[in-house]
């Protein structure tokens, strides 16, 4: 019994498979809610400072929804030797691309992606130096005068 149950299965199955392939070959000029423009993207990851590729850099996709929210998922690249990346397949919409790379600033933009080939090029700059509230500044005046620190344990006057 559990042979022909099996077997019923697989047959509707493969009638379900050869009934969407025949639909589909059928040739309709319709397009169906789900069926989405794709775009071949190709990105150029380049030093700002000197134009050269950076290699082995992390360039991560994602698509963008409702109210500028990023979708979940997304699919990362790794950039070649001449700072190049491409992926086939990207759909029509609002994409989100982010750079990084060791040593560089991450790099953040949003992206229409609205043609069937795009090329992308993306210039990562060096880190800049950061603000402390906690170390002399470059333009703070020194005090020649060195101001006792309070004493714990003195009674207040």
């Amino acid at each position: 019994m559990e042979k022909k149950t099996l077997l019923a299965v697989i047959i509707a199955c493969l009638m379900l498979l050869a009934g969407t392939s025949s639909i589909e070959a059928g040739g309709s000029d319709k397009k169906s809610q789900y069926d989405v423009p794709v775009a071949s993207l190709s990105f150029v990851v380049l030093k700002d400072y000197n134009g050269k590729p950076v290699r082995n850099a992390g360039v991560v996709m994602h698509s963008v929804g409702k109210h500028d929210k990023q979708d979940r998922g997304g699919l990362e690249l790794k950039t070649d030797a001449e700072g190049k990346a491409s992926f086939d397949g990207v759909p029509y919409g609002k994409l989100r691309v982010q750079v990084l790379a060791p040593g560089f600033q991450t790099f953040g933009e949003d992206y229409e992606v609205n043609q069937p080939t795009m090329e992308i090029t993306i210039k990562l700059k060096r880190p800049e130096g950061q603000y402390s509230i906690y170390e002399n500044q470059q333009n703070d005046k020194k005090d020649d005068k060195k101001t006792p620190a309070p004493n714990p344990n003195a009674k207040p006057q």
